[in-house]
């Protein structure tokens, strides 16, 4: 009877180690190149749990709002941390090569040369590197960032470094179709957009150059909305990305404790006055704050303007705003991998 029992205890552990395995996630960003290592637990339930997540700042879409191409300084930086990192996967941590996946941003997209980035990065790693479409993020950021329950109430939004991207679900047929929206800004390239109509690159003089360019700013998110106009009847919105996870952390001081997170409409008005009038807040905070650190080390003051200005823009042209509630979703930088792993999972509510 003993050795039965021992037995059965064998087995049940054999079969957990066989579920158990380590997948990894490069990606390359307008702003940074972001690594995750997820330990999966078991794919049918869609157990799993962040290991790691780390980020080295190569700002590679500088280039793309002065002349539509990533600098070639740009993409050798960027080539060699996704080499050094590749590698760190598969001697550090052990991960199969098989479990790791490397891709580009849809803002890293926008580039006229950006297969010569992704053909170097698969000469030295021996992998295809797949360029995310806005539309493709913005589904996998909303499988990833909304809870399934959600998913028919809700959009996302999510702004990165070159572009702002989202959607919202919608059942037909009995099934979860997906529409995407999207705009061709983001906290990079807004950034450098106003830089270029400053003289003197002072913070004072962008600030008047951001507000002059609120006007078109409002009318690239109102269209991007009214293209999909269901996108705009949804109680729920789910924000992601730089320029959010840069608001909530400047204003808690602190890493989110749920993977989703009420903030209001204020908390970002809030944010962004001091962004652009008491900066120097920020920077006293830092000293004795690591989360906030963080972020002042990724962007700098124009940086942080730009990013929460279009924040407030992309929130402020919905209708009825103040009656919707707004949610950070914290892991908005690994959405994307969690849902490459998890896409032909049973229990995963399929959005086509």
């Amino acid at each position: 009877m003993k050795e039965k029992f021992y037995f059965i205890v064998a087995l049940l552990l054999f079969s957990f180690s066989s579920y158990s395995q380590l997948y990894g996630g490069i990606e390359v960003g307008s702003k940074g190149v972001k690594m995750t290592v997820l330990q999966v637990e078991n794919l049918k339930k869609n157990a799993y749990d962040v290991k790691e997540f780390w980020t080295e700042n190569v700002g590679i879409a500088t280039g793309i709002s002065i002349d539509g191409t990533l600098f070639k300084e740009d993409i050798e930086r960027a080539v060699a941390v996704v080499l050094l990192n590749y590698n760190k996967m598969l001697t550090e941590y052990k991960i199969e090569d098989k479990n790791i996946f490397i891709v580009a941003s849809s803002g890293v997209g926008l580039a006229t040369n950006t297969s010569e980035l992704t053909d170097k990065i698969k000469a030295l790693t021996k992998k295809n590197v797949e360029v995310i479409s806005s539309s493709l993020e913005a589904k996998l950021l909303l499988k990833g960032c909304i809870p399934p329950k959600n998913y028919l109430t809700s959009a996302i939004v999510d702004i990165g470094g070159g572009n702002t991207k989202g959607g919202y679900a919608k059942e037909i047929n009995a099934s979860g179709v997906f529409f995407p929206i999207s705009a061709d800004i983001g906290t990079v390239t807004l950034t450098e957009l106003i830089n270029k109509k400053c003289k003197q690159k002072t913070v004072f003089e962008f600030n008047e150059e951001m507000f002059n360019y609120l006007p078109t700013l409002r009318e690239t998110f109102t269209k991007m909305y009214t293209n999909r106009p269901e996108s705009q009847q949804k109680n729920n919105i789910y924000i992601s990305g730089g320029a959010a996870w840069a608001m909530f952390t400047l204003l808690n001081g602190t890493v989110a404790e749920e993977n989703f997170t009420p903030v209001t409409y204020d908390d970002i008005l809030t944010i962004k006055a001091i962004a652009e009038n008491n900066y120097q807040r920020f920077v006293l905070d830092a000293e004795n704050n690591a989360e906030k650190k963080k972020v002042l080390k990724t962007y700098q003051q124009k940086n942080l303007i730009a990013a929460f200005n279009l924040l407030e823009t992309c929130l402020e042209v919905i209708p009825d705003m103040k009656k919707k509630k707004i949610y950070f979703a914290k892991q908005g930088q690994i959405a994307w991998l969690v849902s490459y792993v998890f896409d032909n999972a049973r229990g995963v509510k399929q959005i086509y």
